[in-house]
């Protein structure tokens, strides 16, 4: 008997979430291994997570491609799927995220787990989480709701690649991805004592994207499959 649909996305948003995470955290410990400017450690990285995320969206959005509990709380809230579902979705890209975590690290020949000791606070960088992600929100859906969606894997990982540049916090925008990092004490890395300010400034950042989201477009374009 073949998986219901909504288990092979719970399994694609648990395989994709920890291939993201394995790219940002793995991309970051080689980055630091082959060079100590620490510019070129951030192009290194942001580089190799574009990569990674056009590749992850376009082989698995059939299934399901959110990849960030921001993006399938939206997503539910513009009605495309249960509150439920939304949830169980979300508990599946934090545990893949963390997995992808742990492998990034044996990897590399580093412990499983290793809680890391890189603070990440302050206004400014908080400001840059909301301003992050609600960028983010802003391009998944408006690519959505406009029927282009068969753009929407360069679309994201343009803006993620801009996203670790132009903004303070070096674009997390992504509260699985933000719980995964802590686990690595590696360039990528987050302190545990960060975390919860960062999800709370992803979530306001979240939500008002999707406020813009509602009032830009309204409703889905007639080009998308729901209403061809």
């Amino acid at each position: 008997m073949s998986p219901s649909p909504f288990t092979r996305r719970c399994v694609a948003e648990l395989v994709g979430t920890a291939f993201l995470v394995g790219s940002v955290i793995g991309s970051g410990i080689m980055a630091t291994a082959l060079s100590r400017d620490v510019g070129v450690q951030l192009l290194a990285n942001s580089l190799a997570t574009g990569a990674a995320l056009v590749a992850l969206i376009l082989t698995l959005q059939p299934v399901s491609a959110a990849f960030n509990p921001v993006v399938t709380l939206a997503e539910a809230a513009l009605g495309g799927l249960p509150w439920r579902e939304a949830g169980l979705l979300g508990v599946a890209q934090v545990v893949g995220g963390s997995l992808g975590a742990v492998v990034a690290n044996l990897m590399f020949g580093l412990d499983a787990v290793a809680l890391s000791s890189h603070s990440r606070s302050g206004g400014g960088v908080w400001l840059g989480e909301v301003v992050a992600t609600f960028g983010l929100v802003l391009v998944v859906f408006g690519g959505i709701r406009s029927g282009r969606t068969d753009t929407l894997a360069f679309a994201v990982s343009g803006y993620i690649v801009a996203a670790y540049w132009f903004t303070s916090s070096t674009s997390f925008a992504n509260p699985a991805v933000t719980v995964a990092r802590m686990f690595s004490d590696t360039f990528s890395g987050i302190a545990p004592g960060s975390v919860p300010g960062f999800v709370l400034m992803q979530l306001l950042g979240g939500a008002l994207g999707l406020a813009v989201v509602r009032v830009l477009w309204p409703r889905l374009s007639p080009l998308t499959p729901q209403e061809s």
